[in-house]
């Protein structure tokens, strides 16, 4: 057990990798994360990477603004009504808990925790899910 105290700032990474390592959830953390209710999904939004592909640094203001903007997160907790509707969700859930998922810019409810920021959704918002967040461009 380390002396360093989790938090979600600690999941994003220094700016030469990628912003976000979802790999860096651990349970202890994820534990002190809201648990959402009825049919809500608990999202951290993706920043993307830090650094272009020719090397240039993106501004921290730049990524920020992006993370808001952004339209991709990582699924971290489902309520416990979480696509239970069997007449909204007759093939059963759209994502479960660690996929990349796509979702409409403005939707859910945003708020900082731990340093960082994670969305509530509710389970209809989700669009897509997909394998690779540095696929989508959000802005």
């Amino acid at each position: 057990m380390t002396d360093k105290k989790e938090n979600v700032a600690t999941l994003y990474k220094p700016k030469e990798e990628v912003v976000l390592d979802p790999s860096e959830v651990t349970d202890s953390l994820l534990e002190r994360m809201p648990n959402p209710t009825g049919w809500r999904i608990l999202v951290l939004p993706y920043r993307g990477k830090a650094t272009t592909e020719g090397g240039l640094h993106i501004p921290t203001q730049v990524l920020d603004d992006t993370q808001i903007q952004t339209v991709v997160g990582y699924v971290l907790k489902l309520g416990n009504l979480a696509y239970k509707d069997e007449e909204k969700f007759p093939n059963g859930g759209w994502c479960k808990e660690k996929d990349w998922i796509i979702f409409p810019r403005y939707a859910g409810s945003r708020f900082r925790i731990d340093g960082g920021e994670v969305r509530l959704l509710n389970d209809d918002e989700v669009l897509a899910s997909i394998k690779n967040p540095d696929d989508i461009v959000s802005f």
